[in-house]
């Protein structure tokens, strides 16, 4: 069942939102060469505590593997989502690295995530980024009262495949509210006009995953990772379904 959110629901989703953007804004200064995903991690749970919240991933339960252990999601490069913090892995020029967040705050949640390079990139590197974030922008953009769910997925994945990028397989985005994930589930790619329609007072965390070489996924444990190992980039925002244009919850 779709929830819909009253005012003062969404009034306490735009606050769990505003802390997961402040972080996702400060780690633009933060993230660099040198530094570990565990230095991040302990970077967000420090802020996402000190403006109130709650660090939503951390302890998080799926069956058949272990609570999630981190405030964030690391990934990097190859990793597509999960990716688990670490203080092994460094970030070094020409990576990029995917952040995922969510925010617990009363009683509701905020999710979005970004990805950023560090340092210098190469060209396709730096295209894969813009292709994902702009096929966010064109999910978004679909996500209005009385449309449905596969006009967000069409846009996305329609979008991704005419410029020879991949949708990763079976990765979607949720909606979101009291719970980190509720119904509707999003898909990245889909058909106009299917699947739940849209009302006012939803709120939903589109996120489109995007490979270089494939869309095929390798799953281990909470990490998924691209099948041929190519870059793999990750943007996500929570939004809110209102009378007219949707209103961005996560402005990072």
């Amino acid at each position: 069942m779709i929830s819909i959110k009253n005012k003062d629901e969404i009034k306490k989703m735009r606050e769990s939102n505003r802390i997961v953007a402040l972080l996702l804004r400060e780690l633009e200064d933060f993230i660099k060469p040198g530094i570990s995903t565990h230095q991040i991690d302990q970077f967000a749970d420090e802020l996402i505590h000190s403006e109130g919240g709650k660090p939503a991933f951390k302890g998080y339960n799926v069956a058949g593997l272990p609570p999630f252990p981190a405030a964030i999601c690391a990934s990097l490069n190859s990793c597509i989502v999960h990716g688990i913090p670490s203080k092994k892995d460094e970030l070094k020029t020409g990576d990029i690295i995917g952040i995922d967040v969510g925010v617990y705050k009363d009683g509701f949640y905020g999710d979005a995530a970004r990805t950023y390079k560090v340092g210098q990139v190469s060209t396709q590197t730096h295209e894969l980024m813009q292709v994902t974030k702009e096929a966010l922008d064109r999910g978004i953009a679909q996500a209005r009262d009385g449309a449905r769910v596969g006009d967000i997925s069409h846009a996305i994945g329609s979008y991704v495949q005419s410029v020879g990028y991949h949708v990763a397989d079976n990765l979607t985005g949720h909606g979101i509210g009291r719970h980190l994930h509720e119904d509707p589930i999003i898909p990245n790619i889909g058909n106009k006009g299917k699947g739940p329609r849209l009302s006012e007072g939803m709120t939903l965390a589109i996120e489109p995953m995007v490979n270089v070489g494939t869309n095929q996924v390798i799953e281990k444990g909470w990490e998924f990772f691209s099948a041929d190992n190519s870059l793999s980039a990750h943007f996500e925002r929570t939004i809110l379904i209102t009378k007219n244009e949707p209103e961005i919850l996560t402005v990072y």
